[in-house]
């Protein structure tokens, strides 16, 4: 059962800030794109750079995430040797169980897993991530510079900086500090949350962190301080692609927008060298009525329209009843829209209403100048949610609050 690599992807968060979008669903789950999960990025990462074995370690609100990695089939892990396996926090004999209480006691928790596998190489990844990356190459440079860590970086603004963990490095890349969110940054090379360590080492350090009763069992508080104090070779693989968190509801919006502005965004989503795959429902195909108008929109299956629908994104099941103005707005899966409402830069949760002749959303600043460069007015409908009949829902509610 040996494998050279083994990923670990971190899956239970709980996603505070996209508010009623994860009231009832751990963030990794949250529609996207119009067919996707959050999840499918990294978990098509892993099977596009030969990667065979994932442990994805969930928490919060697991059930839907569960029952839609189910044996793994869609990205091909459901293999005998190897595959996705679910692992969830559990109780040993004589132990006062808890949840994951940190990154590092994620994984410490699963090293029974691990070492079933014996992994030269551990990747650790963050299942709350839009991005394509090759895992193969980061390997092969974390083999090639013969180090403990390598901390996948992404080169951002000073400003945007002091969001991010920053890894200040030598000329040849060997990473010599890591600071936490530094209101001064020295650098501007931002952890991505995606690390390929030695698993001989990480191993080590796992135990060592658990042992300390003052350790947050963090990556980026403890464990990736503790290896540099100790004089570990950690270094910093540059990334130059496409990467957002989106952790919230306006980096979640950008995202789905991005997709629409095609390969000129970053993310091309119709490069067959690199698919990403998903569990889709089976439907039949999108259907329009004599009154609809759609453009520059993305239309997924068993979806019906009969209004207007500019510049957003649909999923599966929706329904855009006659006379209904959709822009700039994402529809998740049976949201309805029915007839004479409004939706302007609005995300509406899975199976939510917006009644006849309401309003949700609005123009930034109420001005009819749509453009995808203005930020997301942030109003979100909740999940199962329902907007009142000609109820006027506009930018003075703030992002995220539930209709």
């Amino acid at each position: 059962m040996k494998k050279e690599v083994v990923a670990m992807l971190l899956a239970g968060g709980q996603g505070s800030r996209l508010y009623a979008l994860t009231s009832n669903v751990a963030k990794p789950a949250v529609p996207f794109g119009g067919k996707y999960r959050i999840i499918d990025f990294p978990l098509s990462n892993c099977v596009n750079s030969g990667i065979d074995t994932v442990g994805v370690l969930t928490q919060y609100r697991p059930l839907e995430l569960n029952s839609y990695l189910g044996n793994g089939q869609p990205w091909d892990l459901d293999r005998s040797d190897g595959g996705v396996h679910i692992l969830p926090p559990y109780l040993g004999e004589g132990e006062k169980g808890s949840w994951y209480k940190g990154t590092a006691n994620a994984i410490y928790q699963n090293i029974g897993f691990l070492d079933l596998y014996d992994p030269e190489y551990v990747v650790v990844l963050s299942g709350d991530h839009i991005y394509k990356m090759d895992y193969s190459e980061m390997v092969d440079f974390h083999k090639k510079s013969e180090a403990a860590c390598t901390i996948s970086v992404l080169e951002v603004t000073m400003e945007e900086a002091k969001r991010f963990g920053i890894l200040n490095v030598e000329a040849d890349d060997k990473v010599y500090e890591f600071e936490e969110k530094p209101p001064q940054p020295k650098s501007n090379l931002a952890s991505m949350g995606i690390y390929v360590f030695t698993w001989s080492k990480l191993r080590k350090y796992l135990i060592d962190d658990e042992a300390d009763p003052n350790s947050s069992n963090d990556f980026g508080k403890n464990i990736i301080p503790n290896m540099l104090n100790a004089g570990e070779k950690l270094m910093a693989y540059r990334f130059a692609g496409y990467w957002k968190d989106v952790g919230t509801i306006d980096s979640l919006w950008d995202a789905n927008m991005d997709l629409l502005a095609g390969s000129s965004s970053g993310l091309d989503m119709y490069d067959d060298s690199w698919p990403i795959y998903a569990r889709t429902p089976i439907k039949p195909p999108h259907c329009t009525g004599p009154d609809a108008m759609i453009t520059h929109s993305m239309v997924t299956g068993g979806s019906t329209v009969d209004g207007a629908v500019a510049n957003s994104v649909l999923f599966n099941s929706v329904t855009v009843e006659k006379g209904a103005d959709i822009q700039y707005s994402i529809l998740m899966p049976g949201a309805t829209v029915k007839e004479g409402a409004k939706v302007y830069y609005s995300i509406v949760a899975e199976n939510a209403t917006v009644e006849a002749g309401a309003t949700v959303g609005a123009a930034p600043d109420g001005s009819e100048n749509w453009g995808i460069a203005v930020v997301a007015g942030g109003i979100t409908v909740g999940k199962n949610a329902t907007v009142p009949p000609k109820a006027m829902i506009r930018e003075d509610v703030k992002g995220g609050e539930q209709a």
